[in-house]
Formats: structure tokens, sequence, C-alpha cells
């Protein structure tokens, strides 16, 4: 039964056993006894005064917990309550479309912009993630949104103004990430190109042995930055000094993670760290990464200003399409992507 099905969700509740395509070698699981739960684990910044008395104050913040932990929680975000509301929502309805209709935007192919898929890059892995995904494109918004799934019938439109609000999120903290550095407010921005978004409604079922798979295994994100809206089922896990930590959802909170390219630009003062996707046996999760990148033909490298003699280029300039295509090849290996861009290598 579970062979014949493309997706994982329309078999994951017939079976009683992890199929063996889903388990990971002895070495490479998750050891879920191990996992240190902190409810403060990642710190929690208060956006409400960004643009008031405090901006130094929060700016400094970020910049903090760019450098230490690589991860922050943001609340009094300006996306509104009732759109994170309506996107979980919706993706859970997407996922619980009858077989027949989420087909329809089923791809394998990793070079389509908006597809149904499971796992990660089923062509390439060796070993398959327990989850389905559906990937979107989301800037410019008019040239992908014809491509979407237009079922639910409401899908377009609440996940364009999804979107919409979490780029302007995205744009502010970009600014404030920019100054934490010491660097004009507009440097990213400028240094993106044209900008490119993409998004993932990530499906995860509730799995029979969690502990012989994962969702998704630690990796970094190619990109830029992440801003994560996640359900109340707890999955997401960071490494922090070593060890690995459960990061518990906060409800109208969003995760921000840095991207490899932003500890390029930083040149390393803030880093992309490891981070990964459990799953359990009892409830389903769903998770709405966003990722924010540069533009194919944006250049990327350490900004000027934080290059110096005792700070020297720790990698050389690429276009963010060389880095991408390396990253997707690779498939989520745990050493870094980083490392074959470093200016020691060029």
């Amino acid at each position: 039964m579970a062979a014949t099905k493309l997706l994982l969700t329309d078999f994951a509740s017939t079976v009683n056993h992890v199929p063996s395509n889903y388990i990971r070698p002895i070495s490479d699981r998750p050891n879920l006894a191990d996992v240190q739960t902190s409810d403060d684990s990642i710190p929690v910044i208060d956006l409400q005064g960004l643009y008031g008395p405090n901006h130094s104050v929060i700016v400094h913040q970020i910049g903090q917990a760019c450098q230490e932990y690589g991860f922050l929680q943001v609340k009094n975000h300006g996306v509104p309550e009732a759109m994170i509301h309506n996107m979980l929502s919706l993706a859970r309805e997407f996922f619980r479309l009858p077989e027949s209709q989420r087909l329809k935007n089923f791809s394998d192919d990793p070079s389509k912009a908006n597809r149904l898929s499971t796992s990660f890059n089923v062509k390439t892995e060796k070993v398959a993630n327990w989850r389905d995904f559906l990937r979107l494109h989301c800037l410019p918004l008019e040239d992908h949104v014809p491509e979407w799934p237009s079922n639910p019938p409401s899908f377009r439109k609440v996940v364009a103004e999804y979107c919409t609000s979490v780029r302007g999120l995205t744009l502010r903290l970009l600014e404030a990430i920019s100054e934490s550095l010491g660097l004009k407010r507009d440097h990213i921005d400028k240094t993106l190109s044209k900008h490119g978004q993409h998004m993932a409604l990530n499906y995860y079922p509730p799995c029979p042995q969690p502990e012989l798979t994962y969702g998704l295994p630690g990796h970094t994100d190619p990109n830029l930055i992440t801003i994560l809206l996640q359900d109340d089922v707890p999955g997401l896990q960071v490494l922090i000094n070593g060890k690995w930590v459960a990061v518990n959802p906060i409800p109208n909170t969003f995760i921000i993670n840095i991207g490899d390219q932003m500890q390029v630009i930083s040149n390393d003062r803030y880093k992309s760290v490891l981070h990964r996707a459990v799953v359990n046996c009892e409830k389903e999760r769903m998770s709405i990464p966003t990722f924010y990148c540069p533009s194919p033909d944006a250049v990327i490298g350490p900004a000027e200003e934080l290059i110096d003699d005792e700070n020297p280029a720790v990698y050389r300039n690429f276009t963010y399409a060389e880095y991408y295509e390396k990253f997707w090849n690779r498939g989520l290996a745990t050493e870094c992507c980083l490392d074959m861009f470093k200016a020691s290598n060029a």
C-alpha cells in the first residue's frame, strides 16, 4: 500500500512501523532522550517599539541574538493574529483535501517553483524524511499566484495577503540587522538585487516510530533569513552549544533564523545554525517557513565595512544562483555548504 502512494499523507495513518526507506542509520537518529527542553532557549524580542524611543535597544537585542544563537523569536511583529490563524487553518485544510485534489499540484522536479512533494529531494536522497510539503514562490506575486493551488477556494487570497505581510516584517528586520552590524540601514536590502521570497507549507503526519526518522534532519538554511510560523505542536530543535534544544511554540510569535547568506554578509559575525524537525506519534504538525533570499543574479560577499586587517574576508564573492545549486545538489548534508565558498579555498 505505502509503496504505491506518492505522498506520506496518504499512507502514514495505515502503517504500524516506519517503512525501511525512512529509517535512519543508528548513528544518525534523533536520540530524543538527549534533547534539552527550555522555554527560554531562544530570546523573545518585542518589536513594538522598533520605530520609537526603544529603537537602539531593540536593534542591539536583535544583533545579540543573531550573534549568540543565530535564532530569535519576535512578538508584536505587525502580522495580524487573524492572518496567522487563517494561514494555519488553510494549510491544514489543504492537506486534508482528497488525494486526487492535492495531487494536481504534485511534482518531483526540484526546479519547479510551485509544487507539492514529499521528503526533501526524492531524486537524490538515500533516506526519506517524514514530511510532505507544498512549495510556493511569492515574489513577484503576480507571476506566481496563477500557479498556486486553486483549492481550497480562498487559498490564493489568504496566502497572498500572508506573503505580503511577512515580507513587510522581513524588510523591517533586515534594516534592524543591517544597523546592528554597523552598516547603513539599507545595506542588506541593496545587496539582494531584485530579492526572492518563497515559502513552504510543511505537513508532518503522526509517525509510529519517531525515534527512527526525521521530519527534516539537521541542516542550515541556504537563504538569507527564514521567518517560521508553527502551530502548537513542538518539533523544531536547534543546536545550541553542541546540544539539541527543543523550541516550544509560543502563540502568535515568529521564529527567525539567520541563513547562510547572512553569515557571509556579516563576515561570520552572525551564524547560520543547524536545526532540525522531529516528529511524534500522536499529533500531526504544521510549520510554514518563509525563505527570504537574494535573487539568483545577486553577488554575495562580506560587507566591505566589516573587513579590515584584523578581520579579513572569510568568504569569496559568489552569485546566489551558484550557491543554491551547490546546496540543492548536496541535499541536507550536515556539514555546511558555506565551507565551499571560503576565501581560503578560492
